[in-house]
């Protein structure tokens, strides 16, 4: 029979574990009054994010959307492992210094072509927060966009950067053009090859990425371009738009390196999903790191829930319309139905006006 003095320990221990999971944290509330947080660091970027909807994104996965992103990929890019092992300034990574040295970076061209009207529209925003600085300002702005689009993840966000000292150097951002070495030698940054490739599931937002592995039929862009692969959908049909391939994509698809990493994620969703979050958030910390990061994620939107539908090919194409380049076998995927393919609309959700 257990003694009295055991018996006392093992109920006070059983007391104190039960009054400790009981405990709720404490929640700064942020001054609306209504928003409470983890951390009052925090209350500055729901504030944001209700800005941003309201004013950019207008809750939809559409193009300004689109462009939010492709800023943070661009912005977080410019750092060189190659460079700070020589003993130069290898860029600043997330630090927002596009914002800052606007006339600087913009003008590195091709890669930051148009990324000026994504500033324009960001801008005023960005104005309207004081408090919020510019790295801070564009990896945020990424994220909340994510969110908006159908079954992304919900980023994290991670509140953190170095005061911006000086503009990024030149060279660092891949090409849509580029081979994967290419890629790999031009970026240089902490993040491998088959991470880069998980974080240019970004392109395929919100269409799916079985078609990086099909044959080419017609290219819905400019013609004879060197940054851009033929699509195995059709071109157009009135105002509708068809899809744009990227070359690097489609290196990406069939390089040995990366290949297997993009086809393990044909029809697993859920996989695809966490393995671009986790991506996201090593590219939203380059060059400033994450030891000292407050997490803010609370503050993104909740994505919309996946349809439930799986992965599929479009009407009238299957398996042998795939350029396969991993050896694992292939998913085995039905075919939709129809007598012709889908044609991808210009603007998401049945809108009809994304080009503003």
């Amino acid at each position: 029979m257990p003694s009295k003095s055991l018996l006392l320990i093992s109920f006070v221990t059983l007391a104190v574990s039960v009054n400790a999971a009981s405990i709720t944290p404490k929640r700064a509330t942020c001054p609306d009054g209504a928003t409470t947080t983890k951390n009052a660091a925090c209350c500055s970027f729901f504030a944001l994010a209700e800005d941003l909807q309201k004013k950019i994104f207008l809750n939809e996965c559409g193009e300004d959307a689109h462009e939010a992103l492709r800023f943070s990929f661009h912005e977080a890019i410019t750092f060189s492992k190659v460079l700070a092992a020589q003993g130069k300034f290898p860029g600043g990574g997330a630090d927002g210094s596009f914002l800052i040295f606007l006339d600087v970076e913009a003008n590195f061209l091709p890669a930051n072509a148009g990324l000026s009207d994504s500033v324009d529209f960001l801008l005023p925003v960005l104005g309207r927060h004081p408090d919020i600085t510019a790295g801070y300002f564009v990896q945020f702005a990424g994220a909340v966009a994510v969110g908006n689009c159908p079954r992304a993840p919900r980023l994290q966000f991670m509140a953190g950067r170095l005061k911006v000292t000086a503009p990024g150097p030149q060279g660092l951002i891949p090409l849509p053009e580029d081979s994967v070495d290419n890629t790999e030698r031009t970026t240089s940054t902490p993040l491998s090859p088959p991470l880069l490739s998980i974080a240019t599931f970004s392109h395929l937002i919100p269409n799916s990425s079985l078609r990086h592995f099909s044959r080419e039929l017609a290219s819905p862009g400019t013609a004879n371009s060197t940054s851009e692969a033929a699509s195995p959908l059709p071109l157009t049909s009135g105002d509708e738009s068809g899809e744009l391939r990227l070359q690097s994509d489609f290196a990406l698809a069939r390089d040995p390196r990366t290949a297997c990493t993009w086809q393990n994620f044909v029809n697993q969703k859920q996989a695809m999903t966490n393995a671009f979050a986790n991506a996201m958030l090593k590219l939203s910390v380059v060059g400033v790191g994450a030891s000292k990061h407050i997490d803010c994620s609370e503050a993104m939107p909740v994505p919309a829930a996946p349809n439930g539908k799986g992965a599929s090919y479009p009407a009238t194409k299957s398996f042998k319309d795939v350029q396969q380049a991993c050896k694992a076998p292939f998913p085995s995927l039905p075919t939709n139905l129809g007598a012709t393919e889908t044609v991808i609309p210009h603007c998401p959700a049945g809108a009809t006006d994304c080009d503003s």
